[in-house]
């Protein structure tokens, strides 16, 4: 269902090291955009990504489309004796990087993806904001003298961030801090009503990995289970970093949906961690939260639903298999998501042709490990040669990623819906995959 909390030091360790490898091409195709697509609204987050400098995504037109027949009648026979009788509950899409669908089992029937989800929405957000993007805490001083607190989701966002804003809060012109000074200070918070996807199940609201979604979450707003009423934790908490810098608060709660005055001066900034580290929480540690915040940081919005529809506007200009894909949320804990293995296929082999395709598949868990694969086929071929995003709910399991092979990458995606041992019967396919001889990529493996 996703981990839990994510300290800043485990996020600076996913980040460091994972682009190197060359997994996935990086050339880019050049042709003529030859149809319309719905435009996509421009990002309104405070601190706008820096789009100007970002190489522009290529057209989808003259890219490698995935074909719609399968190639490789071994492999799709090799396939089918791995489910056995439990076909029915499976949909399994492998592609080459020429677009060869090679095998596909239900490739088309919808299914629940639980966490693949967050493939699409780290998709989405590292082609809107780019691999150098970061979420940002901001102090600004408002014309009145008060001030705001203003945030976009910082995952990581903690106590000591909280104290550096107390201080300078409370810094004089020359930066020392005035012994009993009282701080106005307001919080600008999301309404209750928007803490978390209307989908999310109310039992799942109570744990962790449910954590509700806000802009100034102190540590994801997680514990050893969820914080039901963040912003009276935050309340609790900037009060109490005030005090310990000597100093009083008058706090009160306003919408993050009101505009800063144009006359508000920034005083204070707190960056998360870079694009890179966000997404290997949001791949590697599966973390809800980190998923949800950048789907909405991509949108341009914190309202859920629209930052939903605007997500599968970008999914139709990519030119991908939309039908029967329904997305709801970012990470995969609303039932009421769809997606294909044939979808989730092609757009990996879309996210191939993209300039930032080595941070994609770089914020992936690696078989044998890293992340939630790390205790998954150790030992066997599959053992650091793939990477993927799991996907855990009850009753379903599905694992999706980049298979490196002796004829270069495989783009898997396997989802199980009702499978008894679903593990065992995707590491069986996987090593079917592997074996490139069967589609006359290279010699035979031995198996």
């Amino acid at each position: 269902m996703g981990a839990s909390l994510s300290p800043r030091l485990t996020a600076v360790a996913l980040s460091a090291g994972l682009l190197g490898g060359g997994l996935l091409a990086t050339g880019l195709a050049q042709a003529a955009r030859g149809q319309m697509v719905p435009a996509l609204p421009p990002n309104t987050g405070l601190t706008p990504p820096r789009t100007a400098t970002l190489p522009l995504p290529p057209t989808p037109v003259g890219l490698p489309q995935l074909q719609s027949q399968v190639s490789c009648p071994t492999l799709q026979q090799r396939i089918a004796t791995a489910v056995g009788g439990e076909a029915s509950v499976w949909s399994i899409t492998v592609a080459d990087p020429n677009g060869r669908l090679l095998a596909d089992l239900n490739g088309q029937r919808p299914r629940l993806p639980a966490s693949n989800q967050k493939l699409i929405s780290t998709a989405f957000a590292l082609d809107r904001l780019g691999p150098d993007h970061r979420l940002s805490t901001q102090l600004w001083r408002l014309p009145d003298g008060s001030l705001r607190l203003t945030g976009q989701g910082d995952p990581d966002l903690a106590l000591p961030q909280l104290q550096r804003f107390a201080q300078v809060a409370l810094a004089t012109g020359s930066g020392a801090p005035l012994p009993g000074s009282m701080v106005r200070l307001q919080l600008a918070e999301e309404p209750v009503q928007a803490w978390w996807p209307q989908g999310w199940p109310m039992g799942d609201r109570a744990y962790a990995y449910g954590a509700p979604i806000t802009r100034l979450a102190i540590t994801s707003n997680a514990l050893d289970e969820a914080v039901s009423d963040p912003a009276a934790r935050l309340q609790r908490l900037m009060a109490r970093s005030v005090a310990k810098q000597g100093g009083q608060a008058q706090l009160v709660m306003v919408s993050s949906r009101e505009p800063l005055p144009p006359e508000a001066v920034l005083m204070h900034e707190e960056p998360s961690i870079d694009m890179h580290g966000l997404l290997s929480l949001a791949n590697t540690e599966s973390h809800n939260f980190t998923a949800e915040v950048l789907l909405r940081t991509a949108a341009g919005t914190w309202d859920a639903n629209e930052a939903a529809r605007r997500e599968t506007a970008w999914l139709f200009q990519q030119g991908l298999p939309l039908e029967g894909v329904r997305i709801y949320d970012g990470s995969g804990l609303d039932r009421s998501n769809r997606v294909t293995s044939r979808f989730l296929a092609a757009l990996l082999l879309r996210m191939d042709h993209h300039p930032y395709s080595r941070d994609y598949v770089g914020s992936m868990a690696i078989a044998g490990q890293r992340g939630t694969l790390r205790h998954l086929f150790n030992g066997t071929p599959l053992d650091g040669r793939l990477y993927a995003k799991t996907g855990t709910l009850t009753g379903v399991r599905a694992i999706t990623g980049v298979l490196q092979t002796s004829d270069g990458p495989r783009y898997v995606s396997a989802i199980s819906n009702g499978a008894t041992v679903p593990n065992q019967t995707i590491g069986r396919v996987m090593l079917q995959v592997q074996n490139v001889g069967l589609c006359g990529g290279g010699p035979q493996a031995s198996l």
